[in-house]
């Protein structure tokens, strides 16, 4: 095989490559040009474990060994083996050049080249290789080989904003994941002053994060920042790994959190809304025209079809919002004839908000340590210490960078703090970064039209925070501290919130 490959590249005088699966059977050929071959999508290949399950097996002309493009492709495509055919100037095969990637770096490299040999004089099975490298790759990481039902991320943020305030975003990123149950074995953060319009990351950089994926036997990517569609192409496209970006992951939380009927049809609708822009026609099956007998022209594609079905499940959501939007206000209008005023918890996700409502109330709603915990509305009726009986009401958290298709979605459940009589701002005081927060939910409330409703204060998870008195006095000027979790110390705040409460309703 390697005298005829030698022979008839040398009678083109042009570069060939031989795609092998590892029973030997040629899975394609490829014709370059004098320089190099370009390799063929490689996407309806599955892959045989951490590795392709392919090699490759090509052709130099001018006497030059493996190129940095030949690493490159070793990597990005995860091949077991590239071997390069030097041909002599009778067309003969001069050596055997092979690299393979390696399951850590050694002397920072990734890959390690074998001795030279002539195609004729291979004595080692090439299949007891690659099990063993295999064998290898899982040891390393720990991992099972086959681990299907969970996700494995590496976290990658690309920002030009400080340091500072990208490794909060990244630690957030990471609380996110942690919401979704993904497992996540690393994170990238690199800094630039200007993103790659096609990639997001350099290239190099990318390759790095290749080889730890390869290393850590991660399946999935998130980013930081939101993609394009064609940035997520791109990026899939070089790294065979599913890519996904934080508004997809935190649309994908809601799917899992939403319980109300309300809540689904909003989750459902914003993630059609992110879906359709991001539909794409590099599936085959997607460029085959449709029509029936005696159709005039040639029908619409399937692209086109996809698209009107999204469009037409979106007017039918939004028409079955509107209905379940009406039943809410009629719930809330039986709830005015009975005079009873409305306090609304609003705040950051993660905040302690439903904690709070359920040490207030003495109720158990769902209230766990993770963002995004409560998604669905929750009220209850709450006696102030002065014979006052009001209704709180915990909503949906906010968070930096919300999704503008979710936010739009989840305005029919925010129309309940349009009702509000008083806003309680819930603050996580344990946070190094609750002023930032605190911005982030005052922004969304204007943005939202309700930053006119009298709003109080409330610094949760003081009781992490007691020895800092400085930081201690500055918040007791703006607000209230308590702990969510020891009623005894939501005294003060019942006492201000019913004064509060009643020179509102006085006016």
């Amino acid at each position: 095989m390697a005298r005829a490959l030698c022979r008839i590249s040398f009678e083109l005088n042009r570069q060939i490559g031989l795609l092998l699966q590892r029973s030997g059977k040629v899975e394609a050929v490829i014709v370059g040009d004098f320089r190099g071959i370009m390799i063929p999508q490689l996407s309806h290949i599955r892959s045989r474990g951490r590795l392709k399950g392919l090699r490759l097996v090509h052709t130099h002309l001018a006497n030059e060994g493996i190129s940095d493009e030949d690493l490159m492709d070793l990597l990005f495509l995860r091949l077991d083996m590239l071997s390069v055919l030097k041909v002599t100037a009778e067309g003969l095969p001069e050596q055997l050049y092979s690299v393979h990637l390696l399951p850590d770096s050694r002397d920072g490299k990734n890959w390690a080249f074998l001795p030279p040999v002539h195609p004729a004089n291979q004595k080692d099975s090439f299949e007891e290789f690659i099990h063993a490298l295999e064998g290898e790759f899982t040891r390393k990481s720990g991992t099972k080989e086959v681990d299907t039902g969970i996700d494995r991320a590496i976290l990658i943020s690309v920002s030009s904003q400080s340091k500072i305030r990208a490794e909060e975003s990244m630690r957030e990123l990471s609380e996110l994941a942690r919401s979704d149950d993904v497992v996540v074995l690393g994170r990238v953060l690199q800094q630039r002053r200007k993103m790659n319009p096609r990639l997001i990351l350099g290239k190099g950089k990318l390759a790095d994060i290749m080889i730890q994926a390869l290393q850590l036997n991660a399946n999935l990517l998130i980013f930081d920042q939101e993609l394009n569609p064609s940035q997520i192409r791109s990026i899939t496209n070089y790294s065979e790994l599913r890519v996904i970006d934080r508004t997809q992951l935190i649309l994908d939380i809601f799917a899992h959190r939403a319980l109300s009927r309300e809540g689904k049809l909003q989750v459902e609708m914003a993630q059609l809304k992110y879906m359709l822009p991001r539909l794409s026609t590099r599936d085959d099956a997607l460029s085959r025209l449709t029509g029936g007998i005696g159709a005039r022209g040639p029908g619409e594609t399937k692209l086109e079809i996809d698209k009107r079905r999204i469009n037409d499940r979106l007017a039918r959501l939004a028409k079955e919002l509107k209905k379940v939007s009406k039943e809410r206000y009629r719930r809330r209008s039986r709830r005015r004839k009975k005079d009873l005023p409305v306090l609304s918890l609003v705040g950051y996700t993660n905040a302690g908000k439903s904690t709070l409502l359920n040490t207030l109330t003495k109720s158990d709603i769902v209230a766990e340590d993770k963002l995004f915990a409560t998604l669905d509305p929750t009220s209850r009726r709450l006696r102030f210490p002065r014979d006052m009986e009001v209704v709180i009401t915990d909503t949906v958290g906010f968070i930096r960078n919300l999704p503008a298709d979710l936010l739009q979605a989840f305005k029919a459940t925010l129309e309940e703090l349009e009702e509000a009589d008083l806003l309680v701002h819930v603050i996580d005081l344990s946070n190094p970064c609750f002023r930032e927060q605190m911005k982030v939910v005052d922004d969304l409330l204007r943005e939202l039209d309700l930053g006119t409703i009298p709003c109080l204060k409330l610094f949760n998870k003081s009781d992490k925070v007691l020895n800092d008195e400085m930081l201690m006095a500055d918040v007791m000027r703006e607000g209230i501290a308590v702990s969510a979790l020891d009623i005894d110390t939501l005294g003060p705040f019942l006492e201000k919130a019913q004064k509060m409460m009643g020179k509102i309703l006085q006016s």
